[in-house]
């Protein structure tokens, strides 16, 4: 009996998805269980594993089709088992002996190279690998347990191993460059953008927090936390664990606009953003005001390795209150950051940089970091932001706080 694949719902908020790359052509042979297609949701990239085994007789609905949860997309049945053109899977198959050919397909696929089958790859390294025309399985994987990802794939290509990307040339005359398609992630993330840009009316508030005695704490946290086998503590650990403290005590910053009514959460779950080669993604630590240091240090390694390596589940990345964006790394002091839809409000990090400062009465010098606050004005006003705003800066510059 043919096996009809639809489009899964891959989270709770999921309404559709959009097929990236199918890892497989219409008569390859599919494992239960091997990777089928990539598939796009509003917040991440996943792989889609084959529901039974087969060969794969159908696609319905080809790649960058964007279509609601639980549509047919594509139809696997049994050797010898033949879906008719008309009736796209939803009738009786018709049955041919097993070990014939009605279709040809065999012959048809003669020479051509083996499936990839379950080779270990980030959902963007399968989607090159199948764009370019390389078998993954001949890619040696730099990632955790062998895993192959997108530099494996571009550094394979680029050493003349056969397929590479396909650039759309410009135009001499005009001086044009190459033009790239808006797809994938990117599209993702300039269709979420531009609906916060333009739904949510954005105000953002710039402070300066001395945080000399912060930088202290995260130093003695840190060697501490790696003396005992953990990733370490950095400033974005304690930015969550000081961001989760003022949710709750500032309850209106920690909610979201649904309708006609104001949904305020009992917990804080904060989501960091994390830079990918196509675009960014925010996993989310759940229940940040619960955990220690510690435990916070350690779900967001876990979160960002996984981020890197396109292992991301789809409960990682939803349910998240509010966000934090670190750019301190990049040298930039203050930036504009872009409220993540649905949530009230999203805190900017810039980096820690030593500058001359009166603190005690007496100039010294001093570590400083800017922090910028967006927040949308439909749900929260000026004064109750800015308070928080504060609040996030006290606890910044009086981290022991913290403990109370």
């Amino acid at each position: 009996m043919a096996t009809e694949v639809r489009m899964p719902k891959l989270g709770m908020t999921m309404e559709e998805g959009t097929v990236q790359v199918w890892f497989k052509r219409e008569g390859d042979p599919v494992q239960k269980g091997e990777p089928l297609l990539s598939v796009l949701t509003d917040k991440i990239d996943i792989e889609v594993d084959a529901p039974a085994s087969g060969i794969l007789r159908k696609i319905l609905v080809p790649a960058g089709q964007t279509v609601p949860i639980n549509t047919p997309i594509a139809i696997i049945a049994a050797a010898g088992e033949i879906v008719p053109a008309d009736n796209a899977g939803t009738g009786p198959a018709e049955t041919f002996p097993a070990g014939t050919d009605p279709t040809g397909e065999a012959a048809r696929r003669a020479g051509e190279v083996a499936p990839q089958g379950k080779v270990r790859a980030t959902p963007v390294a399968r989607r090159l690998a199948a764009e370019w025309g390389l078998d993954l399985a001949r890619i040696p994987g730099s990632g955790p347990k062998g895993r192959v990802t997108r530099a494996d794939v571009e550094a394979f290509a680029a050493a003349g191993q056969g397929g590479g990307p396909s650039p759309v040339p410009g135009d001499a005359a005009t001086g044009s460059g190459r033009r790239v398609p808006l797809s994938g992630m990117r599209r993702a993330i300039a269709e979420r953008m531009s609906l916060s840009a333009f739904t949510a009316p954005h105000v953002t508030l710039t402070t300066e927090a001395d945080v000399t005695d912060l930088v202290r704490l995260r130093t003695t946290l840190n060697d501490e936390d790696r003396r005992h086998g953990g990733p370490g503590i950095g400033y974005l650990d304690l930015f969550v664990r000081i961001v989760a403290r003022a949710l709750l005590e500032h309850p209106q910053m920690n909610a979201r606009l649904e309708g006609d009514e104001l949904v305020l959460e009992p917990e804080a779950h904060v989501g960091v953003a994390v830079a990918l080669p196509d675009g960014l993604v925010v996993p989310v630590i759940r229940r940040a005001s619960r955990l220690s240091l510690g435990a916070i240090a350690r779900e967001r390694h876990r979160l960002v390795q996984a981020a890197r390596s396109g292992a991301l589940r789809p409960d990682d990345v939803h349910g998240g209150t509010f966000t934090i964006s670190n750019l301190g790394a990049y040298e930039i002091d203050a930036f504009t950051p872009i409220i993540n839809p649905p949530q009230c409000a999203i805190l900017g990090m810039g980096r820690v940089v030593e500058k001359p400062a009166v603190h005690g009465g007496q100039v010294a010098i001093r570590a400083l970091m800017a922090l910028s606050l967006s927040f949308d004005h439909r749900i929260v006003d000026g004064a109750p932001a800015a308070a928080f705003l504060q609040r996030v800066k006290q606890l910044a510059e009086r981290p022991e706080l913290l403990h109370l």
